[in-house]
């Protein structure tokens, strides 16, 4: 796989295949408006690396807030969600069943 040339980069890029092109799409999930079509897996990383690297130089020379890379966030483990009240009473009778917490039968389902 290609290298990022800045060591400072820390975003988190991806790299799919994109059937409606019928080229490798080198995404970056900090930046989901920016893309890079190459035929090869490194050209779309290079490409798209090299983009985010541009625009973020851009952004700091107008004095724009550049996206903090997720990988230098800290998570708390904790977020919430709002589902409709069946669901709800649904997963409080599989946790009751096997049981579990609410949370840990949550945290179990969301890390399959």
């Amino acid at each position: 796989m290609a290298q990022i040339k800045d060591k400072n980069d820390k975003y988190t890029y991806r790299i799919t295949w994109s059937e409606d092109d019928s080229e490798y799409v080198g995404l970056c999930a900090e930046f989901p408006s920016l893309s890079w079509l190459a035929q090869t897996p490194d050209g779309a990383l290079k490409g798209v690396s090299k983009l985010v690297s541009d625009v973020v130089a851009d952004m700091k020379q107008s004095g724009e807030p550049v996206p903090e890379p997720i990988a230098a966030k800290q998570f708390s483990g904790k977020f919430m969600i709002r589902v409709p009240p069946d669901v709800h009473r649904q997963l409080a009778i599989q946790a009751a069943e096997a049981g579990v917490s609410l949370n840990r039968l949550a945290s179990s389902k969301l890390s399959r």
